[in-house]
């Protein structure tokens, strides 16, 4: 005898496949639709900090795909080191303390990281310290990345934590923001330079 279920049921289950589909694709290091729209507000943020003098470079911390809080967002902040001459000012690492702060909790196991480039030494270190399940970057980082470029932090099996790593979202735009930003930067220099 074949079982028969409600519309209602039907449709719950279709959605916990597609929760599951989405924890899945999240666990296996791939993007989701949740993680490209995160990763566009990240870019959002980095056009602000450009616009003030600062490296572009955007982070939001949020919810992660298939948790109770999925998509919520917890912090997010823009490099900010030039303004406030505080070397710790960048964008990853103010958002993590941002959320921690606004969860009243240091562990950030179910919080994914959105960030324009890979992180530097300083953040990840923050990533490993604070417990961030997922991180999500643009552009590599051949100068100062610590995530796979110079350094593979959070993948070192001697630590104790490990986050999902998913590099080159939206990477273009991403590596667009950051060259145009420093051929604007080195044009002015060479434009002081050659007034004095």
């Amino acid at each position: 005898m074949k079982h028969r279920i409600s519309a209602g049921l039907h449709w719950l289950l279709l959605a916990r496949r597609g929760r599951a589909a989405r924890c899945a694709r999240a666990a296996a290091g791939q993007p989701t639709d949740l993680d490209d729209r995160m990763m566009n507000r990240a870019i959002a943020l980095a056009e602000q900090a450009a616009a003030r003098g600062e490296v572009p470079i955007g982070a939001v911390v949020y919810g992660s795909p298939g948790t109770a809080d999925e998509g919520r967002i917890y912090a997010e902040a823009f490099n900010r080191r030039e303004e406030l001459r505080d070397p710790s000012q960048h964008a990853e690492f103010t958002a993590i303390v941002g959320a921690a702060r606004q969860l009243g909790d240091w562990r950030l196991n179910h919080c994914s990281l959105a960030v324009t480039l890979e992180p530097c030494p300083m953040c990840a270190g923050l990533i490993i310290n604070s417990r961030v399940g997922r991180v999500i970057y643009g552009a590599d980082d051949p100068k100062a990345g610590a995530v796979r470029s110079l350094y593979a932090l959070l993948g070192d099996r001697r630590l104790n934590h490990r986050p999902v790593v998913i590099p080159h979202v939206r990477e273009e735009p991403c590596s667009r923001l950051l060259s145009s930003f420093f051929a604007r930067l080195r044009e002015r220099r060479r434009e002081r330079s050659g007034n004095a």
